[in-house]
């Protein structure tokens, strides 16, 4: 949704609910500059969410909606979990795909996008749990990214099936004790951000969402290098504190406690030298040409 498509005639304007007058007044759609520091101000946001109180998930939602470059024009790709109950309350164009498709479902997209709107620039976005990226999605996942599919996935890693009672997942961590799952995780979490990188993938972080900063940089890389240079992967750890034991406010320093030097969630990243090579154009391109010299 774009502030051009949004428009209210003038006819119209004074009957329309004043909610809908504030997002085209206020969007920050086309705004320079939007990120984080818009959460909490932007209607469009996520204003509201029907997340449990206190969820990282929702703050993650959040982060990753101020920091797209291109709002307008950005097609979301989500699957079943708990992302796809705040994928009604985002204003940015989405599809609801069917559990672990949604790589399949985001490489026709992007291809039709590309051949529907030549020249224009579409990005896709693929936002999903971890039982539908890395257990049942796992093929339609290492597929897109063998066939260098063009669009950034982000994985919400909960580490367990966490809106269906807390069942064992591939990202659970080894030996952890689930509701779902009473004799524990008899093996090592599933090392997807090294798979990526093998995989072929031109930019992979591992982090979590207690660094907004660090979250909207990782975000923006992502999406850029991913238009021109190929697939790339992001993995946000965003704790489910029901299935955990931890209250609405303990989530914040179950990230913190998890990002610390060797633990599971310190952050990592990776960028192949194509992709470095293309920041590094994008930052030459930003500044301003050199004054030519006084003779």
């Amino acid at each position: 949704m774009g502030k051009e498509k949004i428009k209210i005639c003038d006819e119209f304007y004074d009957i329309m609910p004043p909610e809908y007058r504030e997002l085209v007044d206020s969007a920050t759609y086309g705004k320079e500059g939007r990120g984080w520091k818009d959460v909490g101000i932007a209607k469009e946001l996520i204003e509201e969410h029907s997340l449990c109180a206190g969820c990282p998930e929702s703050i993650a939602f959040r982060y990753v909606m101020a920091c797209l470059p291109n709002p307008e024009d950005t097609v979301m790709v989500g699957s079943t979990g708990c992302t796809s109950l705040v994928f009604p309350h985002v204003a940015v164009h989405n599809i609801h795909s069917l559990f672990g498709n949604q790589n399949a479902v985001a490489s026709g997209l992007k291809r039709a996008l590309a051949y529907r709107f030549p020249g224009k620039v579409k990005d896709v976005v693929v936002l999903a749990g971890d039982g539908a990226t890395v257990d049942i999605g796992l093929d339609m996942t290492l597929q897109s990214w063998f066939r260098q599919e063009k669009f950034l996935t982000i994985c919400f890693d909960n580490e367990l099936y966490a809106n269906t009672g807390g069942q064992e997942s591939g990202l659970m961590q080894k030996g952890f004790v689930s509701k779902m799952a009473p004799a524990g995780k008899k093996f090592d979490k599933v090392r997807l951000p090294e798979i990526a990188e093998e995989s072929g993938c031109h930019y992979v972080a591992t982090l979590t969402v207690s660094k907004p900063n660090r979250v909207e940089k990782a975000i923006r890389q992502g999406i850029l290098i991913a238009r021109e240079v190929g697939p790339t992967y992001i993995q946000l750890y965003t704790p489910c504190i029901l299935e955990i034991g931890k209250q609405a406010m303990e989530g914040l320093q179950e990230m913190r406690d998890s990002e610390g030097p060797n633990e599971r969630f310190a952050f990592k990243e990776y960028i192949s030298e194509e992709a470095k090579a293309y920041l590094a154009s994008l930052e030459k391109e930003k500044k301003p040409a050199a004054i030519p010299s006084q003779a």
